[in-house]
């Protein structure tokens, strides 16, 4: 499925751009089953298992900001989660065999889809590797006005940066702190039916969504079968087998890797949107505040 520039690139930035990868029959019909989730959320007053909203969300104009556990909730979501383009890219990545983790549906809508600040998910769910990736599956055409995922090169490499304020988990990095220059990132353009890899130990980010175009992006997390938790599983041993995509379970492979712990856990429970509410500092603000990052790229 992928060149050897592609596995080359994948591992000298930390993420790639596989085009066409679904075909145009594929995302109609996930768009379908998207627009079916957005418009039952019309009679959904707050964040639910399914559904985390938009602050500015009402039961009159239903404002969906994350479809959460996506492929719990509708078999067009679990089959893409085992689609075969998809497993044959991260074949190419780490081998055979490939466990799969959770999903959730960023939907970055025409106006007002809110930003995901900078941040690495490896402070989310350290492993005992970090043959990790997230999977992003394109509904709607990439592009810098839509709030495209952007990465900065290269920090798959580097450093695990401190996600706390005061010392509580926030999910987020401090833009104030520089470590990071958010100048090099580098956004992940497409078209419809494209999918991203982006390594586990990324810095990554999106702007809001200002433009008059939806930016639905379908993540996947992945992860090599011998990566294994650090904090545990909850589900116990079978379950975690069961989540095997392709190929066989393996014993725990343990790498001399930097870790941070998500502990003590954010005050704001839910989504990843909501442990960012505990952030001081913001670098991207809301679709209201918007800043446009200032990328050399």
């Amino acid at each position: 499925m992928l060149t050897a520039a592609q596995i080359q690139e994948y591992n000298d930035t930390g993420f790639i751009v596989v085009p066409d990868v679904l075909t145009p029959a594929e995302v109609a019909h996930l768009s379908a089953v998207t627009d079916g989730f957005v418009e039952r959320a019309r009679g959904v007053t707050g964040h639910t298992e399914i559904y985390d909203l938009e602050d500015s969300h009402t039961t009159e104009i239903p404002r969906v900001r994350r479809i959460k556990t996506a492929h719990l909730h509708d078999p067009a979501y679990a089959e893409l989660s085992r689609h075969p383009k998809i497993l044959a890219v991260l074949k190419d990545l780490w081998g055979p065999d490939i466990r799969f983790d959770t999903a959730k549906l960023n939907m970055k809508c025409a106006g007002f889809g809110a930003p995901v600040e900078w941040h690495q998910d490896w402070a989310f769910y350290p492993h005992t590797n970090d043959d990790l990736a997230a999977v992003g599956v394109m509904f709607d055409d990439m592009a810098m006005e839509n709030g495209p995922l952007m990465i900065v090169p290269g920090s798959h490499r580097g450093p695990i940066h401190d996600h706390h304020v005061d010392g509580v988990f926030c999910g987020a990095m401090d833009p104030e702190n520089h470590d990071v220059d958010y100048r090099e990132a580098v956004p992940l353009l497409g078209k419809a039916g494209s999918i991203t890899v982006h390594h586990v130990r990324a810095v990554h980010g999106s702007a809001p969504n200002v433009s008059d175009r939806d930016r639905r992006l379908l993540l996947f997390q992945f992860r090599n079968a011998d990566a294994w938790p650090l904090l545990g599983y909850a589900g116990g041993i079978e379950k975690f087998n069961s989540l095997m995509a392709c190929g066989q379970s393996r014993e725990p492979r343990l790498e001399n890797l930097p870790v941070r712990l998500p502990l003590p856990p954010a005050a704001k429970q839910g989504s990843l949107y909501e442990n960012q509410k505990g952030m001081k500092n913001r670098f991207f603000g809301t679709p209201e505040t918007a800043r446009a990052p200032a990328m050399a790229k």
